[in-house]
C-alpha cells in the first residue's frame, strides 16, 4: 500500500469512527461556562447555536452538530487543540477567513470548545 493510500484510509476510517464515537475532552474546559462565554462573545450573531438565546447568524456555518465536524474550518482536524486555537485568533490560522479576531482568551476559548463538542 503506498503512503497516499494508507493516509487517505486512515482519515477516511477516522471520520466513520468519529461520527459514532467521538468524544473530545477540552483539559480545564466547562461546557456551561462556554455556553455563557459564547453568548457575551456574541458568536450568535454569525452562527447558529443551539442552546445559546438568539444565536440565529447565518453569516457563518451553522454549529448545530459541531461534534460530528472531521473539520475545523474545513481545513484542521476537529480536535481541541486547533479548536482553542480557531476560536482565540481564526484569522492566524486562516488568513482569508471572515472570521474576526474578538479577543476570546485561552480560558474562554477553552470553555467554548467544551460547549461546542456537546452540540451532537
Amino acid at each position: 500500500m503506498t503512503r497516499l493510500a494508507f493516509v487517505t484510509a486512515c482519515m477516511i476510517l477516522g471520520a466513520c469512527a468519529r461520527q459514532d464515537s467521538y468524544q473530545p475532552q477540552v483539559p480545564g474546559g466547562d461546557a456551561q461556562r462556554g455556553r455563557i462565554a459564547l453568548r457575551q462573545h456574541e458568536c450568535g450573531v454569525c452562527h447558529l447555536i443551539p442552546g445559546i438565546h438568539a444565536a440565529r447568524g447565518y453569516v457563518g456555518p451553522p454549529l448545530t452538530t459541531f461534534a460530528m465536524n472531521v473539520y475545523v474550518a474545513g481545513k484542521y482536524p476537529n480536535t481541541p487543540a486547533y479548536l482553542v486555537r480557531w476560536i482565540m485568533d481564526a484569522p492566524a490560522l486562516a488568513p482569508e477567513t471572515a472570521m474576526p479576531a474578538l479577543g476570546v482568551t485561552e480560558a474562554e476559548a477553552r470553555d467554548m470548545a467544551a460547549y461546542l463538542y456537546t452540540l451532537e
